[in-house]
């Protein structure tokens, strides 16, 4: 077996993140405080966001973005209204819309993109709808240029499920910035790690302000002395400090998330630089082998894994290659969750599907993908050749 291995995900920490996980330490303070502050500025900052709040994942940032559309005074989501899903995301992009009652209708993905396909979700767009999921997948913004076309004068709320996306942009301007509102993820295996967290982008003060609400308790601790959600805080710390407003959670991140935060986004603008380099390369590598479907980037990808298909016509099957992967050392996992419309959980969902889910059915019967590092991948795809040439029963 080769020694060399092609792992999905590997750590961005070097000594700058144990010193900061050390000062903290020191602090004796572990629960959210300044050091969250500073990174939720850096990363508004560097998304191009007026607000960002930090919660304990990208899963919790799901959560909180659809409870702050059920609280917020005007053109608030309820139960029973129509929310548009793709059909291909992770399942916590789903749960949210579950738990907050809403119905589902999932919409086919692009084939080659693996986001919307633009044709089915302008179809599946109608006077019923009341928001758009937008899940920018695997590094890939949506064409929001499309999206917004589709939506046109209707009164449709888009939100981002950007977990999968930090860094991508369009016509300059960052993923998880088109919608109302973006999550993020900052889990291990991203583009950068704060062990666990996630967070949520805004340029809406009420929604942020519901959002800091939320994510402690539902209490007013929080919240700045004026504010949209409860206008003025008495000065009587007592009774404010444990004043309820809202059915909310805790998803509170630690110092030591906000800490190695402070030092991740420092370096994301490098991170995301070194991923695209290696997509060149992996792009120019998968011409020999046009019998397997990779991902068709729109606007700048952030690259969070390469997705590859096998065609009907490839010498091999989906079960062949893994089996070769995982000889060689080569980690792969499915296409997110692939078709989640097919899950038994959905038993618990008010939902419809929208013509048909072929393409995201092709993906889920398949597609996998493997990693890509923040470091040149060069050892890595040589090993990648080398699988796929035995797959295909080729010479070296």
């Amino acid at each position: 077996m080769n020694q060399l291995s092609y792992p999905l995900a590997t750590s961005t920490w070097d000594d700058a993140e144990y010193r900061a996980i050390q000062k903290v330490v020191e602090s004796g303070i572990f629960t959210m405080g300044s050091h969250v502050r500073e990174f939720e500025q850096l990363f508004a900052a560097y998304v191009g966001s007026r607000y960002c709040v930090m919660v304990n994942s990208g899963s919790s940032a799901n959560l909180m973005m659809i409870a702050a559309l059920r609280f917020r005074k005007q053109n608030a989501l309820h139960a029973g209204d129509e929310i548009i899903v793709p059909a291909v995301s992770w399942s916590t992009t789903y749960y949210p819309l579950q738990q907050y009652g809403l119905k589902l209708k999932f919409v086919d993905i692009d084939r080659d993109t693996l986001n919307y396909d633009i044709s089915a979700l302008s179809e599946a767009v109608t006077d019923k709808t009341r928001a758009i999921m937008v899940v920018n997948l695997l590094g890939n913004p949506n064409d929001f240029d499309a999206i917004t076309q589709i939506v046109g004068e209707r009164n449709v709320i888009i939100i981002e499920d950007n977990c999968e996306s930090m860094g991508a942009r369009l016509n300059g301007r960052q993923a998880g910035t088109f919608g109302v509102m973006g999550s993020y993820s900052t889990f291990f295996s991203h583009h950068i790690s704060t062990m666990e967290g996630g967070m949520v982008v805004t340029d809406d003060e009420e929604l942020y302000h519901i959002m800091l609400s939320l994510r402690a308790h539902g209490w007013t601790r929080n919240l700045p002395k004026h504010n949209t959600l409860t206008g003025t805080k008495s000065d009587d710390a007592f009774v404010e400090s444990f004043k309820f407003v809202l059915p909310g959670y805790n998803l509170r991140p630690l110092e030591l998330s906000g800490a190695i935060g402070i030092e991740q986004v420092s370096k994301l603008s490098c991170l995301i630089l070194e991923r695209r380099r290696n997509a060149e390369n992996f792009l120019h590598l998968m011409r020999d082998y046009p019998y397997l479907r990779v991902q068709k980037e729109i606007g700048e990808s952030s690259w969070f894994g390469f997705s590859i298909v096998v065609e009907r016509d490839a010498p091999f099957s989906r079960a062949d290659l893994i089996r070769v992967f995982t000889q060689h050392n080569i980690d792969t996992r499915p296409i997110v969750a692939g078709n989640f419309a097919k899950n038994d959980v959905l038993r618990w969902f008010n939902y419809e599907i929208h013509g048909s889910l072929t393409n995201a059915e092709d993906v889920d019967a398949n597609g996998l993908f493997i990693g890509n590092h923040h470091y040149p991948l060069d050892q890595q795809f040589a090993l990648l050749k080398q699988a796929l040439n035995e797959a295909a029963g080729l010479n070296d």
